[in-house]
């Protein structure tokens, strides 16, 4: 990520104290703290059963993780690395309105991809009723068809759903380049398989493998789609090692090796980058000069094109709205508003929060000078690396504690029991999210920051602004659109956030997603089918603004 600092003071101590600091440091603290909490709680368990994990469960959680994140890795990046480049490289049927609908998927989550999938590929389903009619086949015993709740389906659903992390970047890495590069490799002899093999693959490979990480990333953290196939992972292993055998130490641990499994991957996907440095070699950057696909090849391209976007968006949308109409009266529903309702207040409350104390963060440590940014403000990044369930275990344990302490001095001094004033209520669900996101947040702020001329703030402080006062008339106008930008993506993030929401949530206290997460869970999907579409119409908020950002 760019940083972009400037000095607005005269120089000053690397460290020297003032109103802004403290607070900066408050908030890097209570970002970092859920992770130090996660590794306290592994090394120091009530009931050390680490040798019973490894002995037992562990082995498999971890290996199953392993073979799904293998399988996305490679379908994902083969569905985004291809998309992208036939979009960027070539003229074919629906071009131009695939290159962005390819980000829709983004709009889903992929727990209710899951639930459309097995809707579909079920024995009950659309698909084989439609065979047994077809063939006169009376039985399951008349012909064979895959388990649609297995390891497979999880992968199929997770690389539909987590494609576009490729897409969006290898699509940005090639428009990026000049067309002089394509140009002087066709007329050495490539042919289209050389020019993507030799020249496309080795110029994107960075991105590509950082949006392969992204996608990972993603499949770790995942919850509802592994729960619904069956598939035992270490995510779910925290789930039960937590709740089903009140293990809180054997959950941290098993949280320590996701942690240690995230920081890996983001090792092998600088590692990956290499010492690769690509630079254009003239000053007028030549647009690619997309090459016309003929004869049948062209509606190849469309329907490789048009494959992921199937699986990834109409197969939900589909499978959810097909239900919804079925059961109009599930709009209708008793939970359906509350569990809206719940969802917009701690989810909008959450993004103010979080965007609030990105920009009070950034502000404070580019005043403080960039010594302290450099070390400081890429730690803060670590919590949306870090699962929902992670951190939902580590915020819940010392919450609670807090909690019973904070209730046991009030009913001491006024006589007054006030119950769970933390953990009892949504905050401590408010506050997983702004830590889960901060770095969503974060990142686009100090982009923001850095966009704005040095010499602008530099004029205001010198007739006499203070810096609060710098920062209210010079920077906000101008970051207007980013701060808003990153308020409503934080925003959508929030509402689609599975793991920590039931992690944390208050009892009898719903939100939309885990409205969607119970009802389908129990079979009720037509019930499951208005929450679903509301969050992926919530989705598609991001993904328009992404699409704003990157239409071509």
């Amino acid at each position: 990520m760019t940083e972009h600092f400037s000095q607005l003071d005269p120089p000053r101590p690397r460290f020297r104290m003032d109103l802004w600091t403290p607070g900066a440091l408050l908030i890097a603290a209570i970002v970092l703290a859920p992770i130090g909490s996660i590794f306290w709680i592994a090394l120091t368990p009530t009931e050390n059963i680490w040798p019973h994990l490894m002995a037992t469960v562990l082995p498999r959680y971890l290996g199953t993780t392993l073979v799904l994140m293998l399988g996305v890795a490679a379908l994902s990046a083969a569905m985004g690395t291809g998309a992208a480049w036939l979009v960027s490289q070539y003229r074919f049927p629906g071009r131009n309105w695939l290159s962005w609908a390819l980000l829709f998927p983004l709009a889903i989550p992929a727990y209710v991809g899951a639930y459309a999938l097995v809707d579909f590929l079920d024995y009950a389903g659309p698909l084989q009723t439609a065979l047994r009619n077809t063939f006169g086949w009376t039985s399951a015993r008349d012909y064979w068809f895959p388990q649609a709740r297995s390891l497979p389906g999880a992968i199929l659903v997770l690389s539909f759903a987590l494609y576009p992390y490729v897409y969006l970047l290898a699509r940005a890495a090639w428009r990026e380049q000049s067309g002089a590069t394509y140009e002087v490799a066709r007329a050495l002899g490539c042919g289209p398989w050389g020019m993507f093999l030799r020249v496309g693959l080795p110029l994107a490979r960075p991105a590509i493998a950082a949006g392969v990480a992204l996608a990972l990333m993603e499949t770790v953290a995942d919850y509802g789609t592994v729960y619904h196939f069956g598939v035992q992972t270490l995510t779910t292993g925290v789930f039960s090692t937590w709740l089903n055998a009140g293990n809180a130490g054997g959950a941290a641990q098993i949280s320590g090796v996701i942690l240690l499994l995230i920081l890996l991957l983001v090792g092998l996907e600088r590692a990956g980058r290499g010492g690769a440095r690509f630079h254009q070699t003239s000053r007028a950057l030549r647009p690619v000069q997309r090459q016309q696909i003929l004869g049948a090849r062209r509606w190849l391209a469309t329907a490789l094109c048009l494959l992921p976007f199937a699986g990834g968006f109409v197969l939900p949308v589909a499978v959810m709205l097909a239900h919804a109409m079925q059961a109009p009266d599930g709009w209708l529903a008793p939970g359906l508003v509350e569990a809206l309702r719940n969802t917009l207040v701690v989810g909008g409350l959450a993004a103010l929060a979080t965007v609030g104390a990105a920009l009070y963060l950034v502000y404070a440590l580019r005043l403080a000078g960039s010594a302290m940014v450099r070390w400081l403000l890429p730690l803060t990044l670590i919590g949306y690396a870090a699962p929902g369930a992670v951190l939902a275990l580590g915020l819940l344990v010392p919450l609670a504690a807090v909690d019973h302490r904070l209730a046991d001095a009030v009913l001491s001094l006024t006589g007054w029991d006030p119950g769970l004033m933390i953990t009892g209520t949504a905050f401590a669900l408010g506050l997983a999210y702004m830590v889960r996101f901060f770095g969503i947040a974060q990142g686009a702020v100090d982009a923001a920051f850095g966009r704005v001329s040095p010499s602008l703030p530099m004029a205001a402080r010198s007739l006499g602004r203070t810096a609060g006062g710098t920062l209210g008339a010079v920077y906000l106008p101008l970051m207007k659109s980013s701060v808003v930008t990153s308020l409503l993506v934080v925003f959508v993030d929030c509402v689609k956030e599975l793991p920590a929401t039931l992690l944390l949530r208050p009892f009898n206290y719903n939100t939309l997603s885990t409205r969607v997460f119970e009802l389908a869970s129990l079979e009720r999907l037509s019930e499951a089918a208005p929450a679903a579409l509301l969050v992926m119409a919530v989705g598609m908020i991001a993904v328009v603004i992404v699409a704003r950002g990157e239409r071509d």
